[in-house]
C-alpha cells in the first residue's frame, strides 16, 4: 500500500516563504513524475508544477519565478519551495506522484491528503 504524507503547509504573511514537503512511503518499485496542485476555495484544482525522475521541471505561469520543485529521490520526497507569496497562493497544496507499486503494476496516480497554505496581505 502506497502513501503520501505532506508537511509544511501554515500561515504566513505577504512576501514570505514556505516549504512544503511530500514523503512517499509504503510498496513502491519505481516513481516517476512528482508535481503539486493546489485548490482554492470555489476553485478547480489546477496543477502548479511537475519534476520529471531526471530533474526537468515544469510550472505554471502564476508561480514561475517564484515557486521551485526538487525531489530527493533516495528518500521518495518531493519539495515545493514557495517565496515571494501572494494572498492569490493561498488554496490547498497536493502532492501527486506516479507510482508503480511492483514490477507488474501500471503507472498509477497518487494524491497526498493535502497542506493548508494560507497568505496574509
Amino acid at each position: 500500500q502506497v502513501q503520501l504524507v505532506e508537511s509544511g503547509g501554515g500561515l504566513v504573511q505577504a512576501g514570505g516563504s514556505l516549504r512544503l514537503s511530500c514523503e512517499a512511503s509504503g510498496s513502491i518499485f519505481s516513481l516517476n513524475i512528482m508535481g503539486w496542485y493546489r485548490q482554492a476555495p470555489g476553485k478547480q484544482r489546477e496543477l502548479v508544477g511537475t519534476i520529471t525522475s531526471f530533474g526537468t521541471t515544469n510550472y505554471a505561469d502564476s508561480v514561475k519565478g517564484r515557486f521551485t520543485i526538487s525531489r530527493d529521490n533516495a528518500k521518495n520526497t518531493v519539495y515545493l519551495q514557495t517565496n515571494s507569496l501572494i494572498p492569490e497562493d493561498t488554496a490547498v497544496y497536493y502532492c501527486n506522484v506516479k507510482i508503480r507499486p511492483t514490477r507488474w503494476d501500471p503507472w498509477t496516480d497518487y494524491w497526498g491528503q493535502g497542506t493548508q497554505v494560507i497568505v496574509s496581505s
